[in-house]
């Protein structure tokens, strides 16, 4: 989502456009191709909305970072919102707008502790049980995935469609994912698939960056059930839900 070249995923979500003055070249160098949303506001803001906005749409980034298939990468300091103010090329610079300001730990301590939570599930592939299980290249040929939209079976692949869910299941796996992505700036209520064969089967909510620190992620094994046919997934958030199968 970010790299070691461009904005950082703070800035990404703050910034419209680069701020690159204090590098001496008049602004002109660095990329101007950010595609960023400043939430409302360029730069810094004592805004809560904003701040609350800007919080959601660094962790949906960070979801979809760490629950894709291949290699993450993360950006340092992004797990705690560090900012180049704006600066999109600040290899030159060896001052606070390069260093990291320890501070920021407690600061955005929910960014933390939600980018902790999604790594400590991911590093879960790498204990005995789940070695056993589908290989990464089986996974993307044999595994069975359905596209939806608010819709089961209906996604919208339109160029304005602000929606998509996904819902993913391994042929040796014994577990079915659901995901939902609402980039829409109102909520959208999504039609389920069934989480099980029996009626009292239930999905389990992982994530939901719409919900405050702590909800807007837990422990994998202390997942709350959810019980609907359908969730209603606020504006611009990414929510995670999971059943056992079989």
């Amino acid at each position: 989502m970010t790299c070691h070249d461009g904005f950082t995923l703070n800035d990404l979500v703050s910034y419209e456009r680069k701020h690159n003055e204090a590098n001496g070249e008049n602004n002109r160098d660095g990329g101007d191709d950010n595609r960023s949303w400043n939430c409302g506001v360029e730069g810094a803001t004592d805004d809560p909305e904003i701040e609350r906005l800007r919080n959601r749409q660094v962790k949906n980034f960070l979801t979809v970072i760490l629950l894709s298939l291949g290699l993450p990468m993360l950006l340092m300091g992004d797990e705690v919102r560090r900012t180049q103010l704006g600066n999109n090329n600040a290899y030159c610079q060896d001052t606070e707008t390069n260093w990291f300001d320890w501070s920021l730990l407690a600061k955005h301590a929910d960014v933390h502790r939600f980018v902790r939570i999604l790594i400590a599930r991911r590093l879960l592939r790498d204990v005995g049980p789940e070695r056993q299980r589908m290989s990464l290249a089986q996974l993307i040929r044999e595994g069975i995935k359905g596209w939806h939209g608010v819709k089961l079976n209906q996604p919208d692949w339109g160029d304005s469609s602000h929606s998509i869910a996904i819902s993913a299941e391994g042929p040796s796996e014994s577990l079915l994912v659901h995901f939902i992505f609402n980039s829409y700036w109102e909520p959208l209520d999504f039609e389920l698939p069934p989480a099980g064969s029996g009626k009292n089967d239930s999905w389990r909510r992982w994530i939901d960056t719409f919900q405050q620190s702590p909800d807007d992620i837990v422990a994998w094994q202390e997942s709350p059930k959810f019980s609907g046919r359908s969730y209603r997934a606020g504006p611009r958030s990414v929510v995670v839900l999971w059943a056992p199968r079989g």
